[in-house]
C-alpha cells in the first residue's frame, strides 16, 4: 500500500512535509525538530494534491494492510461503526478512503430513516396573518398592525424545521465537500429543502431524544464524529483535508468498552472532585483502576514517575488497593508489578501490554481474539 505514515516516524514526501509545515491546522498532529517532521500519535487519512496518505499505527511489523485492517477494527468497535466486508475491503483496496467510505454509511442509514418519516415537532410560530390561527397577541398587533385587514398571532407548527434536521441538514452540506460521491447525500439534502439552515458548534450541542426521535440517534452520533474528526484545509487547497484520530482515546474507548462487555466497569464521562483534586480515571471494575497508556514502552525504568503518582492518587481517593497501568505491545511483552508508598499507606500497581495485532483475522474474529487476551489481563 502506497502512501503509508506510520506513528511517530518521519514525514519522507518533500512536497507533503512543506505542505504540513506551512498549514497551521495541521502543527497539532505532527512535530517539527531541527527541520525534520516527525507524525504523532494521531491516525487516519490526509487528502493532499488529490493523493491519500494513510497515518497508522505500528502494530504489525512491516504489513501496511494488516495495521490499516487494526486501525478500522479498532473505529468500528471503539464507536460502534458496522461497516460491511466490501466496505472494509474497498479501503483495503485503495478503492475509497476511510472518510469516504464512512460518509456514504452515514449518507445511506439516514436517507433509510428518512424513508420511513422525516422527523417533524411543534414549533410555536410567531407571524401576521390574514385569518386568527391560535392565540391573538394583543401588544404586537397594537405595535404592528396600523390597519385592519392582519391579525399577528402565535400558533404551532407541525414542522420540520426543528433543531434536529437542522443539524443534519448543516452536517450534509458540511460533508459534501468531503467526498467525490455525493450523490446519496444531495438526496438527503433534498429531502430537507424545507429546512431552515444554520451552523452549529458541534462542542456546545444538545439535541433531546425521545421515543419519537430515537431511531435518528445514531445517525447524530455518527454525524458528530465525522464532523469532529474532519479537518477542512480548503483555504490552501479546495481538495485537501484530513481525517484523523487520537489514539490515546482511541485505544482509551476501545479498551473500556471492551472490558465492559467482560465485566461489570465503570467507565468514567465526567471527572470526579476530591478537596482540591480534579481526578477522571479511565476504567474502574471491581476492585481494579485501570488507566489506558497510549505509548512506547519498553522497559520498567521507562515508566514515568507523573504515571506512578497518579496511580496512587487514584488508588488512595477512590478507595482501591490495586491499580494497573495497560500499556499497548510495542516490542515485547511485560508484566511488572510494583508497590507505590510505604508503612501501610501502599497502592498496588500492575503494568501490562496488550497485544493489538491479530494474523489475517476478519472484524469477528479480531474482536474475540483481543478480548481473550483482554480477559487474562483483566
Amino acid at each position: 500500500m502506497k502512501n503509508t505514515i506510520y506513528e511517530y516516524s518521519k514525514v519522507k514526501e518533500k512536497n507533503l512535509k512543506e505542505y504540513i509545515i506551512n498549514t497551521p491546522l495541521l502543527h497539532k498532529y505532527f512535530k517539527l525538530d531541527w527541520n525534520v517532521l516527525k507524525s504523532q500519535q494521531y491516525c487516519g487519512i490526509l487528502n493532499y494534491d488529490n493523493q491519500d496518505f494513510y497515518l497508522l499505527p505500528k502494530v504489525s511489523e512491516n504489513n501496511d494492510k494488516k495495521n490499516l485492517d487494526i486501525f478500522i477494527y479498532m473505529l468500528m468497535y471503539a464507536y460502534n461503526i458496522k461497516l460491511e466486508n466490501e466496505d472494509i475491503a474497498s479501503c483495503k483496496n485503495e478503492k475509497h478512503n476511510i472518510l469516504e467510505v464512512f460518509i456514504q454509511m452515514f449518507a445511506s442509514n439516514l436517507f433509510k430513516e428518512f424513508k420511513r418519516g422525516v422527523y417533524r415537532e411543534y414549533i410555536t410560530e410567531q407571524d401576521n396573518l390574514t385569518t386568527l390561527r391560535g392565540k391573538y397577541l394583543i401588544n404586537e398587533n397594537l405595535k404592528f398592525n396600523h390597519i385592519k385587514n392582519k391579525i399577528y398571532c402565535e400558533y404551532d407548527e407541525f414542522s420540520m424545521n426543528n433543531q434536529l434536521n437542522q443539524f443534519f441538514l448543516y452536517a450534509v452540506k458540511t460533508l459534501l465537500k468531503y467526498t467525490k460521491n455525493k450523490k446519496l447525500l444531495k438526496q438527503c439534502e433534498l429531502v430537507l429543502d424545507e429546512v431552515e439552515y444554520k451552523t452549529f458548534d458541534i462542542n456546545n450541542l444538545h439535541v433531546h431524544f425521545n421515543r419519537l426521535n430515537n431511531r435518528f440517534k445514531d445517525s447524530f452520533e455518527f454525524a458528530i464524529l465525522l464532523l469532529s474528526k474532519s479537518i477542512p484545509l480548503f483555504a490552501k487547497d479546495k481538495k485537501s483535508f484530513a481525517f484523523l484520530f487520537d489514539m490515546n482515546i482511541l485505544f482509551e474507548r476501545f479498551v473500556g468498552k471492551m472490558i465492559k462487555e467482560l465485566e461489570p466497569a465503570t467507565l468514567l464521562q465526567s471527572c470526579d472532585t476530591y478537596g482540591d483534586l480534579i481526578l477522571k480515571p479511565d476504567i474502574i471494575v471491581k476492585d481494579l483502576i485501570i488507566d489506558t497508556k497510549y505509548k512506547k514502552l519498553s522497559a520498567k525504568n521507562e515508566i514515568k514517575r507523573d504515571d506512578k503518582f497518579q496511580m496512587f492518587v487514584y488508588g488512595k481517593n477512590y478507595n482501591k488497593t490495586n491499580t494497573m497501568l495497560l500499556y499497548p505491545k510495542h516490542l515485547e511483552y511485560f508484566d511488572y508489578y510494583l508497590v507505590l508508598g510505604k508503612d501501610g499507606d501502599e497502592v498496588n500497581m500492575k503494568v501490562k501490554s496488550l497485544d493489538l495485532g491479530c494474523d489475517e483475522c476478519g472484524y469477528d474474529k479480531y474482536i474475540r481474539e483481543i478480548k481473550k487476551r483482554l480477559e487474562k489481563i483483566v
